[in-house]
């Protein structure tokens, strides 16, 4: 029997045609659903009085995430996003949960340095790699953890230059209140050594344990000494209601501090008393990464408007990508040598981290001021 295909057979091309094309399909469906799907977990305080921060950095994690995925990758991310509601028993209870699941490779959190000095040891133990993007405590990075790495500088980089600029613009006699945290310790031991050695007088140091609403007996105390200023050693609430009842004591003198409360949520707290109010923060430095960042946020109509924290999230997720792109998906302690090798030009600057996993990061401080209700430029 002898076949013969010619014109009289174009029904038969077609449905030879329409079954390549339905094979080629099918095999690219079986690849697409072969590939791996891995996760990288995010923690931060989502809810509370810090979730402004928490909030915004989530976001540019997540802008990250999405970003990676669509730039097309040999596996595929999906994000855990946790929150810690700023408080270390929370945060610990979401680092187990991330670092039961064997699809967490790595994870970046914190915006409170007690969360994350409390969290740090489940991710060693587990031996996930974990990037902090906005806890400040010298103390996360004072040991060679192999897992841990931080993308933002220290409490110690902004207070020694501002203390400096105290002793030489505000006064030589400041009195100083913080919060009972690893943070509020921190800053008040920080401020003091580098206040006095450039010359300044410590009158007095005040502490409150983190949700103390009434400060109005210490101010009392702090007042008879007449300082030239109050330092304020902790973060957004606390320190609204210190202002607020320092000029409802009477206290004209400012109220100085580093990023801890640099926040808008600051001045809603504090009301027309946030005025004056001093905030030394690491100065942003313009590169198109965060021309770039700033534009993609916007375009992503996240409901929560950006903070300097969305950058170092964002910068904090793509080290990660990097990280398991070079050291595959196998390997824990492979992806977080490879986070310390980093070399990464982000919206942060450059990021390269020294022996014990601090960012290199250069740190210029900017002095911001609330003026006519908004923190503005010195």
């Amino acid at each position: 029997m002898n076949f013969k295909f010619g014109a009289g057979n174009g029904s038969f091309s077609a449905l030879l045609r329409v079954s390549v094309v339905s094979a080629a399909v099918v095999v690219g469906a079986m690849a697409a659903s072969a590939q791996e799907t891995v996760k990288i977990g995010f923690i931060g305080p989502l809810s509370g009085g810090n979730a402004q921060q928490g909030l915004s950095a989530r976001n540019g994690f997540q802008l990250a995430i999405d970003q990676a995925n669509k730039a097309g990758l040999p596996f595929k991310l999906e994000a855990v996003v946790l929150d810690d509601a700023a408080n270390p028993q929370t945060g610990v209870a979401a680092a187990l949960k991330l670092t039961n699941d064997p699809q967490v490779l790595a994870a970046t959190g914190h915006w409170n340095s007690g969360v994350a000095l409390a969290t740090i040891p489940v991710f060693q133990r587990a031996g996930v790699p974990f990037v902090v993007w906005g806890a400040i405590s010298p103390k996360i990075t004072e040991r060679n953890n192999p897992m841990v790495s931080r993308v933002v500088t220290t409490l110690v980089n902004t207070n020694e230059p501002l203390a400096k600029w105290a002793v030489e613009s505000v006064g030589k006699k400041i009195a100083i209140v913080s919060d009972t945290s690893d943070y509020g310790v921190a800053n008040t031991q920080n401020f003091e050594k580098f206040y006095k050695a450039a010359g300044g007088t410590i009158l007095a140091a005040e502490a409150a344990p983190v949700g103390t609403t009434d400060f109005r007996a210490l101010l009392t105390k702090i007042k008879a000494g007449a300082p030239d200023a109050i330092y304020f050693g902790g973060v957004v609430t606390e320190a609204g209601l210190v202002r607020q009842q320092m000029v409802e004591l009477g206290m004209t003198v400012p109220m100085i501090g580093v990023d801890g409360f640099h926040d808008a949520d600051f001045i809603k707290i504090a009301g027309p008393a946030a005025e004056g109010t001093v905030s030394g923060i690491v100065k942003e430095k313009g590169n198109p990464q965060l021309e770039k960042l700033t534009k993609d946020y916007q375009a992503a109509n996240f409901a929560e408007p950006a903070t300097t924290y969305t950058k170092n999230a964002f910068d904090a997720a793509n080290i990660i990508v990097a990280a398991i792109k070079k050291a595959g998906t196998k390997d824990k302690a492979a992806i977080a040598k490879a986070i310390r090798e980093t070399q990464y030009d982000g919206a942060m600057g450059h990021t390269s981290f020294d022996e014990n996993g601090q960012t290199k990061l250069p740190v210029e401080l900017e002095l911001r001021t609330v003026k006519n209700g908004a923190w503005t430029t010195r």
